[in-house]
């Protein structure tokens, strides 16, 4: 048999993959830099880069390892190379073409907001026509998907995406890194209807998101109050149900106009537990809801190989694709 590699490296968590021509996980080795960046507050390209360059060969040698496979029983290669940052990005991509022409086998570019998707399908059964959901520190976006190929954007964020809303929030009120999970670990000894922070009216017809106003209103709402520390698990609450509200509101828009038969939530955001919870309340009359495993929600590489395995990518070698940064359109 041979088998598939996948290979993430669009931000700060390194991560490898082996996956069976079927989809089934073999291994799925990730590296996070969380507590690196934590000291900074934030993910500092150049650092991020530097620990993939020192990580990369040795997260893709115990993949292999525990998937009890050899590096000449890889028959394709699957990478992330957009969007994410320029400098991480280049040193999965160098990896991956640098075994394609070792092994002699085709090394393929996955678009990571795809790969996100396709972590749905890993362990669940979607039925279509889908929505996805992807909410992440980069991105925060709905799909309408066809069929496990075709995947069409239909709402995004028109400024910070919801993981950099739960990031700047927690910088704001000097909690760590990433700033999703602190909030999400005070929120639970807090009172959500503490405060009511705005959720931002866009155009009734549309499914975008922003969460630039929910930041600033938080800043604002420190300043006027020198002692919110007393505060600080109801105004965690409060911030992170403004947040999920928000998320959870242009979905259920989208779910009344397109009349899914499978909802799908993805991306490092859908750990948090307040989200997962009130989708499952949400979406109840739902019979096919799908939010990952959350060690499936955050940047891994079984994502990336499962998107290339539902593109069926030909044997064609082509080492030529370059990264990029921002988003691209999905057709």
């Amino acid at each position: 048999m041979k088998y598939l590699l996948g290979i993430e490296s669009s931000c700060d968590e390194t991560a490898a993959a082996i996956l069976a021509p079927s989809g089934k996980i073999l291994s799925n080795i990730v590296f996070s830099q969380s507590s690196i960046h934590n000291k900074t507050g934030g993910v500092v390209p150049e650092i991020a880069s530097k620990n993939h360059s020192e990580k990369i060969h040795l997260i893709i040698n115990e993949a292999l390892i525990k998937a009890n496979v050899k590096l000449n029983e890889i028959a394709q290669i699957f990478v992330s190379n957009g969007p994410g940052l320029t400098n991480c990005l280049m040193i999965g991509v160098i990896a991956a073409k640098a075994l394609g022409l070792l092994v002699k086998v085709p090394v393929h570019p996955v678009n990571h907001i795809e790969g996100h998707i396709a972590s749905c399908f890993i362990e669940n059964k979607v039925i279509f026509p889908s929505l996805c959901l992807v909410a992440s520190g980069g991105h925060s976006s709905i799909y309408y998907l066809e069929d496990e190929v075709n995947f069409s954007v239909i709402g995004s964020t028109i400024d910070d995406a919801a993981g950099e809303a739960f990031d700047k929030g927690a910088k704001l009120m000097g909690l760590g890194y990433p700033g999703g999970i602190e909030i999400d670990k005070l929120a639970k000894e807090g009172d959500e209807n503490f405060h009511k922070f705005p959720i931002a009216k866009l155009d009734k017809n549309s499914f975008n998101f922003s969460f630039s106003g929910i930041k600033t209103s938080l800043r604002y709402f420190l300043e006027k109050n020198p002692n919110w520390k007393n505060n600080v698990h109801s105004i965690a609450a409060s911030y992170q149900e403004s947040i999920v509200d928000s998320l959870l509101q242009q979905l259920i828009k989208a779910r009344k106009k397109f009349k899914p038969k499978s909802i799908l939530i993805s991306g490092g955001v859908a750990c948090n537990s307040r989200l997962r919870e009130k989708a499952q309340k949400s979406f109840i009359d739902s019979s096919n809801l799908i939010i990952p495993t959350p060690k499936l929600c955050t940047d891994n590489a079984a994502m990336i190989a499962m998107r290339g395995i539902q593109l069926k990518r030909k044997d064609n070698i082509d080492y030529s694709f370059g990264v990029y940064s921002t988003s691209r359109k999905i057709n």
